[in-house]
């Protein structure tokens, strides 16, 4: 890790020769694609490039698009050269170097000499524009000259070790980007792995077995080419097919481009927008990693996520949708699409914040989902990482297990494992990324998650203790009404009451007879209610409706139901000693000022829990029969591992205070002399 360290170093240090030329931000314009196009030449070191010269010269007649495939193929069978790419320029990098004075036009060839997988891949950076403004500043010959320095084959840094380079280039021109943009340490890529991978040893070892793995938010490849490599160290015969899908063009440029190298299919990491855009309709995959942008807001999606939403389970996201603040969950949903629905089944890791453990109340799109994951019993287990692990962010994070094989001692249960406190600190900080978790740590946590055994820092639990019904609890409205000065004050402020005298009519004789019309029964109706008396109290809202009748009827008003109803509600106090206000129907009416909701877990007899809990607190309280199928899940992970620190006494706080008060009276005694 060291030496990757000095690599990066040198890297950066030819980014900063930048300086003047590039804004700080722009120097990944000019590096990523050098780094990318510079692993490629020292790639091809070992191979005789006149041979590839005249293996191509054969095909000279076929167009682009065909020739890469025969004259890698040529290569291979009759040349022993197992290659993916090649160059048929005259140029090698030592050689580009020797003439200074055309190092434009001559490096341009150089990379026109390349197999045509590789420029479309240069072609993803849009590197030529960099070219001209690098020869244009008189940079061009430095840049490169720097760069044939950098020893990049394969027998100086691994694969997986380039991987890291880029990924920790990138995070370094992208320190201050938001936190939803994150390069995954590769100790969590490898804590991962060991999770997703979990009881699947047998599996993976057999002969000639073939096993895909997918991670529709690729990046760079990080956790697809170190999944290779954990397969591969099982059994050197597999035939490990690795699948993305990227957003970002230059990353999905280095993802290719690596993915060509280590002589997988590139076509297999594919463009586009995951959430808008699926590039594997129709193909699933065994093996399903991911570690999705955190809290990023999916609002230029919205339309087209929710039209497939609306296709239920024939589109991706038949469970539903969370807020569009945060579309974490639509990538677990995408890649639960994705797997196989045979014997063996599929696997999934994701990396997530806390958000999806708990963000949304029953009903909301982000409960649904995760109702609809635990009640098909997917979720396997859920591990809690130490904070600061992330380059660009600090916070909580979580590895979610996913299966639909789980191990008979799993079915309908789900595990969490709080690994915060394994972890050690860094010797030097990169970024927000002050912890990692070392190898031995790893296979600590892996124990306890594989042993399957409640421990202080492993619980397990029924699928149902995270479900819960979120019951409305009424109370009975209960009015009182005393008609009086301040009572008649507020009905004549409502808009029913006023209404009265005011007319939409445009004729004006015809408008001014209708207001005038108007007043006079505003006048009558104070009067009809000037004629209660004012000290009486109707605890009864039946009673005093039949009052107002009578009295309307006395006074010659007739009363719409609208007034009516307005006069009432207007003057009538909620009041405990009142009569409980029940429908035409004889139906209790709530108070809706006192409506509550109580959460019951779905292992608990609503009518007990009601009787114990509620009733005896409010006696008139009653349950909203139709609130009783609103169920809700979350995981309130904390809650589970939390630890009570006794307070201090208060005798033991004073003590203190009076210890540092006297100090404090030294100090100033010294001060003042």
């Amino acid at each position: 890790m060291d030496n990757d360290f000095n690599f990066v170093s040198f890297l950066w240090n030819i980014a900063e020769s930048l300086r003047g030329t590039y804004k700080e931000e722009d120097y990944r314009k000019v590096m990523l694609p050098m780094i990318v196009v510079r692993r490629f030449d020292c790639l091809l070191d070992d191979y005789n490039k006149e041979i590839i010269k005249e293996v191509h010269s054969n095909y000279n007649f076929m167009s682009e698009e065909e020739i890469d495939e025969i004259v890698i193929a040529d290569l291979k069978e009759n040349h022993g050269m197992d290659l993916q790419f090649y160059n048929v320029s005259d140029f090698t990098w030592q050689k580009l170097l020797d003439d200074s004075e055309n190092i434009k036009a001559n490096f341009e060839e150089y990379l026109n000499g390349f197999s045509n997988n590789v420029k479309e891949i240069i072609g993803k950076f849009k590197f030529k524009d960099e070219i001209t403004q690098l020869d244009k500043k008189n940079k061009l010959y430095a840049v490169l000259q720097k760069m044939g320095e950098a020893d990049l084959h394969i027998n100086s840094v691994s694969n997986n070790n380039m991987g890291y380079i880029y990924e920790e280039m990138l995070r370094r021109f992208t320190e201050n980007s938001a936190s939803g943009e994150q390069y995954t340490p590769r100790e969590v890529i490898k804590l991962c792995m060991e999770m997703m991978f979990l009881g699947k040893e047998d599996f993976l070892s057999e002969q000639g077995k073939v096993i895909s793995i997918a991670d529709f938010c690729c990046g760079t490849g990080g956790m697809l080419s170190i999944g290779e490599s954990y397969i591969k160290k099982l059994n050197e015969k597999a035939i490990v097919n690795v699948y993305g899908q990227e957003l970002l063009d230059e990353s999905f440029a280095i993802c290719q481009a690596d993915m060509l190298m280590k002589g997988q299919n590139p076509d297999n990491i594919r463009l586009g927008n995951t959430l808008t855009e699926d590039r594997f309709i129709g193909e699933f995959m065994r093996f399903l990693i991911s570690n999705p942008p955190f809290g990023v807001t999916w609002k230029d999606e919205e339309k087209k996520v929710k039209e497939e939403s609306d296709l239920g389970f024939d589109g991706r996201f038949g469970a539903g949708t969370p807020r569009v603040s945060d579309g974490s969950l639509l990538f677990l949903e995408n890649m639960i699409s994705k797997m196989y629905d045979d014997e063996e089944g599929s696997r999934i890791a994701i990396i997530f914040n806390g958000s999806p453990l708990f963000t949304g109340d029953a009903g909301s799109g982000e409960s649904n989902i995760r109702k609809w994951i635990i009640e098909s019993d997917l979720l396997e287990g859920i591990i809690a990482l130490p904070t600061d692990m992330f380059y660009n962010t600090g916070i909580a994070t979580y590895i979610w297990v996913l299966s639909n094989r789980k191990e008979e001692k799993r079915k309908g249960k789900m595990q969490l494992v709080n690994a915060t406190e394994y972890y050690k600190p860094m010797r030097k900080s990169l970024g927000n990324k002050r912890k990692e978790i070392s190898v031995d740590q790893i296979k600590e946590i892996k124990e306890i998650y594989e042993n399957f055994r409640e421990t202080e820092n492993c619980k397990i639990f029924d699928n149902t203790e995270f479900g819960y019904r979120k019951i409305t609890i009424e109370r009975p409205l209960k009015l009182s009404f005393k008609v009086n000065g301040d009572s008649i004050e507020k009905v004549k402020e409502t808009s029913q009451f006023v209404n009265l005298s005011v007319s939409k009519k445009k004729d004006e004789i015809v408008k001014a007879q209708e207001e005038l019309l108007g007043k006079g029964q505003q006048e009558i109706l104070i009067s009809m209610l000037e004629s209660f008396d004012c000290n009486k109290v109707y605890l009864n809202r039946e009673e005093f409706i039949k009052e107002i009748k009578v009295k309307a009827k006395t006074y010659g008003v007739t009363l719409a139901a609208a007034l009516l109803k307005t006069i009432w509600n207007t003057i009538g106090e909620r009041n405990e000693n009142a009569d409980i206000c029940k429908d035409a129907k004889g139906i209790i009416e709530s108070d809706s000022s006192l409506k509550d909701t109580e959460s019951i877990s779905l292992k608990e007899d609503i009518n007990a829990y009601f009787e114990k809990e509620v009733k005896p607190h409010v006696a008139d309280a009653y349950m909203d029969e139709n609130t009783f199928n609103n169920i809700g899940y979350e995981v309130p992970f904390t809650r589970h591992f939390y630890k009570y620190e006794k307070l201090r006494s208060f005798s033991e706080i004073m003590e203190e205070v009076k210890e540092l008060e006297g100090e404090i009276a030294l100090e100033i005694k010294k001060v003042l002399g």
